[in-house]
């Protein structure tokens, strides 16, 4: 009779502390938002629309997390794409393609440590492309949540 209590004890325990154990991971995570508009495209675009995307990052797995939202484009999204290394004013390469073709969206990637880097130093930013903005007709950077 002892040995089966010892065994649901041990089960008992382990799920009792599981989550104990999973809660810092999530409090881990570190919040990003980039706030879009025509006016902040290399060369600024007279779009009329705005989006917004927040994103979480958490450093122990370099996962990225994001959801977004836009309004008001020329036309349906054509691509989405995180860009960087780039400070507010210059253009840079894609660094992580996003599925955003409809508004909401939503998704995630692990991030390299060069790419991490990047994040944390302020030096990505988000854009979305119409056909009638084929370079990006909405773009704003990425900067660590207040």
């Amino acid at each position: 009779m002892t040995s089966c209590v010892k065994p649901r004890f041990a089960i008992l325990l382990a799920l009792a502390a599981t989550p104990l154990v999973a809660s810092p991971a999530l409090a881990a995570g570190v919040a990003y938002r980039a706030t879009m508009s025509g006016s902040s495209e290399v060369p600024a675009t007279q779009s009329q629309g705005s989006g917004e995307v927040n994103a979480t990052f958490d450093p122990a797995t370099k996962r990225l997390s994001w959801t977004g939202s836009y309004g008001g484009l020329t036309g349906p999204v054509t691509a989405a794409h995180f860009h960087g290394p780039a400070k507010a004013g210059e253009n840079a390469g894609v660094l992580v393609p996003v599925t955003a073709a409809s508004s909401p969206f939503s998704g995630e990637a692990t991030l390299d440590d060069a790419k991490a880097a990047d994040l944390e130093g302020g030096r990505l930013y988000f854009n979305l492309h119409t056909a009638a903005n084929p370079k990006g007709e909405l773009r704003g950077q990425v900067e660590r949540g207040r």
